[in-house]
């Protein structure tokens, strides 16, 4: 902000007006700069990139109202325009160096420039800016910009003012001969272009801050002081981030003899008088924006990148950085342009490229790949998908994308799995536009009337499922009831599924009723359920603020339960412990209680397991990795549950759930399955969330024929879950300085990740293997420019990492109990963070400083608690004194 004592604005002669006034028969001559930077948010300006426009300005009164004292017309003229820069540089370094002003605004637009332009004051406010219409738009905001100064008020208060900014609300405070005036920048009612990613997190948080200061002496204006502050910073990484200054400063020279007064009644005889030509205009700044004279076309574009993006590359920070810019220039492209690369490209960039058209999310993308997917058609079934779970991520969905999902799940869809998954991204879309007020729209009523009535009157477990799902992303809270009654009365995996979606809710939307469905459920007061489903409720009880007594009571149950459910609740009560979770202070007062809390009790035998740690922990954000695993009392796995949150105080995301379920197995090995589970169908499969995006599940086998055939024909290759490219961050504020150009932050952040899964055995070691590995690569470009037409300048910011993250668990179960080994590795990472600050004229000349930094992050062996580390080891002791392969 402006330092006050460095400032001064004075009112004009005020007599008896009550806002500033000019002398008659006066010119005041005045200097003037307006001053640019650009720079990372800590930094100081002496480095930063940036330029100075510096002027002459001539301020003379031309008519006062016979009537009203305080209305006066002025002009104002700009002369000896320079352009320079801000900050001293080499003349190696400097782009004017030996160009003229008029070379570099162009000999017209200089002009235009020096053109003077009227101001009508009323009582210190701007009534009327008049200017000459056929003006270039940036010349017009520069002149608005240097207008808006003289508008200010000569008592303490706030009022709603219009200026260059639009209209915004505006304190100031008068003491003596100062005025200080604070504008309130959020509050600008102007047009503004831009958009912000779904989650807090992932986006970018932003602070603007306008301050004027006036000094008031002798009744003329000594010097004005202007400070405009934009600072940008990612959410998820802090330190970086962009700050753009806009600096303003008139100070009078002197006060000459000038032309007398125009004598009328009326304002518009004066300006007919003058120039007829001169027309009344808003002060608020027009919209401009610079063409790209020297940008690519959207086909040279893709060549340039076209082999970052195959299919074996995936995984790699060069494929989320060629994602990236890929979706910048679709942005700027038309259908034509669009459907030009999707019908000439071979099947294995294709899904590459629908990732890309889908994410750009402007109406020509979204009509470009509309007309060329034919959801009719099973055998293009792969760029079905891809398309769909482009929309899942889409940061900024539109009305017109779900009406289109919401017709297309209405009609003939040939591949039932892509049916499936239309209905899951409508779903995710649903949550988009509830969360930001958007529930009542048109289309958002449509697909949660479809999805909730098409549930209740489901009567095949595969489209129940398939609506849960939906429901598991939308999380509507009308839709509880119907999620408590599968929950409870569902069978199998429905009533696994209902609970782990009511797992998904915020706590507050938990009432009492859900608490004692999922109480019923845990103890088995109405039914027997199956352990993945009591596990569940047991979770969403001790997450949702418990009583006292439903925490003592499922202590209690400890001991009575199977035995390998015994040993999972155990150890989920110990990691609340361990973790400090909100209800540990609940739990550590009920084991005050001797009959809760006894050696019976917390001895028994298993090789279940829940586990939470932390990956990082910083001051921006902070994530955590979850691993539980449940496993039969024969020693075969029902479920294993990998999970990572990322939080910040604000805000969480769910950004990683990697599921794999399994029962019925117990005939392969000859055991007798547990209570309530004798009559399951063989199964395992695989359920992912990624970015708080439920996923179409996968599933490995279904039904003991599908098993055996598997077994028999299995090679060990794991099975891909999610492969492709995601748009995460995506952040676009164009917005207005006041000194006159127009300025833009943009932050892009991709991810190429590749997410596969896979479950083997050994019938002859009597061992079982489960393997989720994840492939990322994270690549975030952030651009902060500010555009005067006849220059750029700006910093361009981007940060690149690759890694993989492997939960490998495996058990050994020719004895009791069965040995288990969980591990889950991050493999060493490079990092690379580059800030490149820059200057540009249209005629190419340009400068840069770069700067940057490359690391090595060490991989890492997560730590989990002792007992699995001693586990492992005998399970990696016995292997090494045997050798075999796997069906």
């Amino acid at each position: 902000l402006v330092n006050p004592e460095t400032l001064f604005v004075s009112p004009f002669h005020t007599g008896h007006t009550t806002g500033p006034s000019l002398n008659n028969d006066k010119l005041y001559k005045f200097a003037y700069s307006a001053e640019v930077y650009v720079d990372r948010v800590k930094a100081s300006l002496q480095k930063s990139a940036g330029y100075r426009i510096s002027s002459g300005v001539d301020v003379n009164l031309l008519w006062r109202n016979p009537d009203n004292d305080d209305d006066q017309l002025i002009k104002i003229t700009m002369k000896d325009v320079q352009v320079e820069n801000v900050n001293e540089r080499p003349a190696d370094k400097n782009i004017f160096k030996g160009k003229s002003t008029a070379k570099i605004i162009g000999k017209e637009y200089l002009e235009a420039l020096q053109r003077p332009i009227l101001l009508e004051l009323v009582r210190g406010k701007v009534k009327t800016f008049y200017s000459y219409q056929n003006e270039p738009g940036f010349t017009q905001n520069i002149k608005r910009g240097l207008a808006s100064l003289f508008q200010l008020q000569l008592h303490s208060g706030s009022s709603s003012e219009v200026d260059i900014s639009g209209k915004c609300s505006t304190t100031y405070h008068v003491r003596q001969d100062q005025v200080t005036k604070i504008k309130d920048l959020d509050s600008c009612e102007i047009e503004k272009k831009g958009f912000t990613s779904h989650n807090r997190i992932l986006d970018v948080a932003t602070k603007a801050t306008s301050a004027t200061v006036y000094v008031l002496e002798d009744s003329f204006i000594k010097s004005i002081k202007a400070e405009e502050n934009y600072v940008f910073v990612v959410n998820y990484r802090r330190k970086t981030g962009a700050k753009i200054v806009s600096k303003q400063r008139l100070e009078l020279k002197s006060v000459q003899a000038g032309m007398g007064l125009i004598a009328a009644k009326q304002v518009a005889s004066v300006i007919k008088t003058l120039d007829p030509n001169y027309v009344a205009m808003p002060l608020e700044a027009e919209p401009v924006k610079s063409e790209c004279k020297k940008c690519p076309s959207l086909s040279e574009h893709w060549q340039s990148i076209r082999e970052h993006m195959h299919p074996d590359r995936l995984s790699k920070a060069e494929a989320a950085k060629s994602f990236l810019s890929f979706i910048q220039n679709i942005r700027r492209a038309t259908k034509e342009e669009i459907l030009k690369i999707i019908r000439s490209e071979n099947k294995e960039f294709l899904p590459q490229v629908v990732d890309a058209v889908t994410s750009a999310q402007t109406p020509e993308s979204l009509e470009a790949v509309l007309e060329f997917l034919d959801f009719k058609d099973a055998s293009t079934s792969i760029l079905q998908e891809r398309f769909l779970y482009a929309c899942g991520f889409a940061s900024h969905p539109s009305e017109a994308l779900l009406k289109f999902l919401t017709e297309k799940f209405k009609g003939d869809v040939a591949n039932e799995e892509i049916r499936e998954t239309l209905v899951i991204v409508m779903g995710a879309l649903v949550r988009k536009f509830c969360d930001k007020g958007g529930c009542k729209l048109p289309a958002v009523a449509e697909a949660k009337r479809l999805i909730l009535n098409r549930l209740e009157k489901a009567k095949k477990d595969d489209n129940v499922q398939m609506y849960l799902l939906a429901l598991k992303n939308a999380l509507l809270p009308e839709a509880i009831p119907l999620l408590l009654k599968y929950a409870e009365s569902g069978e199998g995996p429905i009533s696994s599924l209902a609970a782990s979606t009511l797992q998904r809710y915020d706590p507050s939307f938990l009432t009492k009723e859900v608490k004692e469905t999922m109480n019923r459920i845990y103890h088995q007061t109405r039914k027997v359920h199956e352990k993945t489903v009591r596990t569940t409720a047991a979770a969403i009880i001790l997450n949702s603020n418990p009583s006292y007594m439903e925490v003592k009571n499922i202590l209690l149950s400890i001991g009575e339960l199977p035995m390998e459910m015994n040993k999972y609740m155990l150890s989920m009560i110990r990691d609340i412990l361990h973790f400090e979770m909100p209800s540990s202070k609940t739990v550590r007062q009920v084991l005050k209680d001797m009959r809760a809390h006894n050696y019976d009790r917390f001895s028994k035998m298993g090789s279940s397991s829940a586990y939470t740690g932390y990956i990082t922990r910083g001051p921006d954000v902070s994530s955590t990795y979850s691993l539980d695993i449940l496993y039969s009392g024969s020693g075969i796995l029902r479920r294993s549950n990998v999970n990572i949150h990322v939080f910040d105080r604000n805000a969480e995301l769910h950004a990683l759930q990697v599921v794999i379920e399994a029962q019925g197995l117990e005939s392969i090995i000859a055991a007798t399955p547990d209570e309530g589970e004798e009559n399951l169908d063989s199964f395992a499969g695989m359920s992912a969330i990624l970015f708080d995006f439920q996923l179409r599940p996968v599933t490995f086998f279904q039904g003991y024929g599908d098993l055996m055939s598997k077994m028999l024909s299995a090679t060990g290759d794991p099975m891909n879950v999610v492969k492709g490219l995601v748009l995460l961050t995506d952040y676009l504020q164009e917005f207005q300085l006041q000194s006159g150009p127009t300025a833009s932050a943009e932050f892009l952040g991709g991810l190429a990740i590749d997410i596969s899964g896979g479950m083997e055995f050994s019938l002859w070691y009597r061992e079982s293997k489960t393997n989720v590995k994840n492939r990322v690569a994270v690549f975030l470009a952030g651009n902060t420019e500010v555009d005067s037409f006849f220059i750029k300048t700006g910093m361009e910011t981007t940060l690149e990492a690759e890694t993989s993250l492997d939960f490998i668990s495996t058990v050994q179960f020719s004895q009791y109990p069965f040995l288990v080994c969980m591990q889950m590795d991050r493999a060493e990472s490079p990092f690379r963070a580059h800030v490149t600050k820059y200057e540009s004229l249209p005629s190419g000349r340009r400068y840069t400083a770069r700067k940057g930094k490359a690391a090595m992050l060490a991989g890492n062996e997560y730590p989990l608690h002792q007992e699995n580390s001693n586990m492992c080891k005998r399970v990696f002791g016995a292997k090494s004194d045997s050798a075999g392969g796997w069906f």
